[in-house]
């Protein structure tokens, strides 16, 4: 057990003072005197008092003491938060004397109804201490858990107070009554926010309730038996799809002094990845493995577990080796990185091949890009243009341009299609140099569609990594050339007179919505203004669409080597 002079027995007083409060509280409801409420509300200045010294001894441990080690730093900070709660708990017991005082007959309040619900909250207060001792998992989760109950009983009193309202007496009352209940539901949330702090403490990872109960059901659907104090929880990402990724791995032996796990690779839980969101996007996520499998094994993650609720699902898979692209191009080395792009190239080749279907197929990317400019313009509100005109000329507005671009794309369809990746951002792509194979992850989005939205999302996450020093924008410049080379290569192969059209309305959806992610305000504006030129190149383009041609200077990838489809230059150029 982890033991700090000072904070602890800070803590031990702060929970036993919180833990008095609730009893006296309690006790009120019962019996109101004058003499209980000024013992109550005199406490609550003493229990504020506890929780800034526990909190200024926290943040000096942390800042100050360089020998602590991971899992004291986890135990410091899951101390602070818990003090934060339940001072909060003290809190909505003074509230609930304020409430107290608008009743006109204390009476009216129910002892059953209140009783088990300070039963809940007391044995929540005094299960907190030895959890966190010991580092007790179900005891952790059980405090969680008693959320639920107090919901549970909070919605009893709700609806039956709310239907005694509509004999129209004692109004004032009843609805006093729904609000003191209301404050011993609002302890459960902070019962939950302790609960997960203790979960924190052991695991050294911020997870919810939820998401750990996901966790424990999928790791068990993958046949891992053991306690989950013996698995290594790691968050590794953070998306904007609002799912929680981590990595998983056993601890084999017990923990270092460090805190780390030794751990390995294989199913179970055993070096995995536990992703957990939304029931839609996991379930489509599932399939769309299953489907990659089937078409190209070895291809994507292995699914080791799935497990779902109401509202939310979770899969356990494969963890892979290898480095992402975006890594590789930013640090690897020339002729790794050449390998790299050889072997994304081939296996591109082999899906496209394999899973076309003829067409025509109706595109949508100014569609996407309308969808998404709402949450462009929150981030940077000028990449809008407004129309002018002056003299007979003018330009139009970004607006006007999608509508332009959009009534052309309906003229545009895709001649066929090909089963995409749907999200083909460069750290989508894991490539393992010793196993000379590229593999895909973050597949959610997969599904039969034009090739070019693949096409413009790589080109794109590629031109918008955040990288300027100009060696580094070669070797960026040099993947971008070489896969639009090969892009073009495939559409003359298959006689896709339009692709370069496509591209170009890809490109410009590509461009806008990605400066939702760019805090850079100029290379945002950059982006912005590439694609708008797209657009007006598309809107002026008075040919058929078969000679249109793609202004790839928008890329800043080299127009020469692209036309005249010349080898690329070296990568350092």
């Amino acid at each position: 057990m982890i033991t700090f002079e000072g904070l602890s027995e800070n803590f031990r007083f702060l929970v036993l003072e919180v833990s008095g409060q609730l009893r006296a509280t309690h006790e009120f409801m019962r019996t109101p005197t004058r003499e209980l409420f000024d013992r109550i509300t005199g406490r609550d200045d003493y229990i504020d008092n506890l929780k800034t010294i526990i909190e200024n001894k926290c943040f000096s441990r942390i800042h100050t003491d360089n020998s602590l080690d991971r899992r004291e730093i986890h135990r410091i900070r899951a101390i602070h938060t818990i003090a934060v709660n339940l001072e909060r708990i003290a809190d909505f017991c003074v509230n609930i004397l304020g409430q107290m005082a608008h009743l006109s007959d204390p009476g009216r309040l129910r002892a059953d109804e209140y009783d088990p619900i300070f039963a809940e909250i007391e044995a929540s207060l005094n299960r907190i201490i030895p959890a966190l001792e010991k580092e007790d998992l179900p005891g952790a989760l059980a405090i969680c858990r008693s959320e639920y109950e107090l919901d549970r009983l909070y919605e009893a009193v709700f609806h039956r107070t709310l239907a005694e309202m509509s004999d129209g007496r004692s109004v004032h009352d009843r609805i006093t009554t729904i609000f003191i209940f209301r404050y011993l539901e609002r302890i459960g949330d902070s019962l939950l926010n302790v609960g997960e702090a203790l979960i924190f403490s052991v695991l050294g990872e911020k997870i919810k309730i939820k998401q750990f109960e996901a966790l424990q059901k999928t790791l068990s659907t993958s046949g891992f038996g053991d306690s989950l104090s013996d698995i290594d929880f790691r968050s590794i990402w953070g998306t904007r799809s609002g799912c929680r990724i981590g990595r998983v791995e056993r601890v084999r032996n017990a923990r270092s002094s460090t805190g780390d796990a030794e751990g390995g690779g294989g199913p179970g839980g055993l070096g995995s990845i536990y992703k957990q969101g939304n029931k839609k996007k996991i379930i489509r996520e599932r399939d769309n493995i299953a489907r990659w499998s089937t078409l190209f094994p070895n291809l994507v993650p292995e699914i080791f577990g799935y497990h779902e609720d109401d509202d939310s699902a979770a899969l356990l898979v494969e963890f892979l080796q290898g480095c992402t692209l975006d890594e590789i191009v930013l640090t690897g080395d020339g002729e790794i990185l050449q390998n790299a792009m050889f072997v994304l190239l081939q296996t591109l080749h082999a899906i496209w091949e394999r899973t076309a279907a003829p067409g025509p197929v109706p595109t949508d990317y100014m569609r996407q890009m309308r969808s998404r400019m709402e949450s462009v313009l929150q981030v940077h509100p000028g990449l809008r243009r407004d129309g002018v005109s002056l003299c007979g000329a003018g330009a139009l507005s970004t607006e006007q341009l999608m509508d332009r671009c959009e009534a052309i794309e309906k003229t545009l369809p895709a001649p066929f299609t090909v089963f995409i990746h749907g999200d083909f951002n460069v750290n989508n792509l894991v490539y393992d140099h010793t196993r000379q194979a590229v593999r895909f992850i973050d597949l959610h989005r997969s599904r039969d569609c034009d090739y070019v939205q693949d096409i413009s999302v790589f080109l794109v996450s590629n031109y918008r990594l955040p990288v300027f020093e100009p060696a580094l924008r070669g070797r960026i410049r040099w993947v971008m050339r070489e896969f639009l080379l090969f892009a073009l290569g495939v559409a003359d192969a298959r006689g896709d007179a339009t692709f370069q059209a496509r591209l170009a309305l890809a490109l410009a959806r590509s461009l806008y919505t990605s400066t939702r992610f760019e805090l850079n305000h100029h290379f945002a504006k950059d982006m912005y203004l590439r694609s708008h030129y797209l657009m007006e190149r598309i809107v002026a383009h008075r040919g058929p669409w078969e000679g249109f041609r793609l202004p790839v200077e928008v890329l800043d990838c080299g127009r020469n080597a692209i036309m005249r489809e010349e080898a690329p230059c070296a990568l350092a150029s």
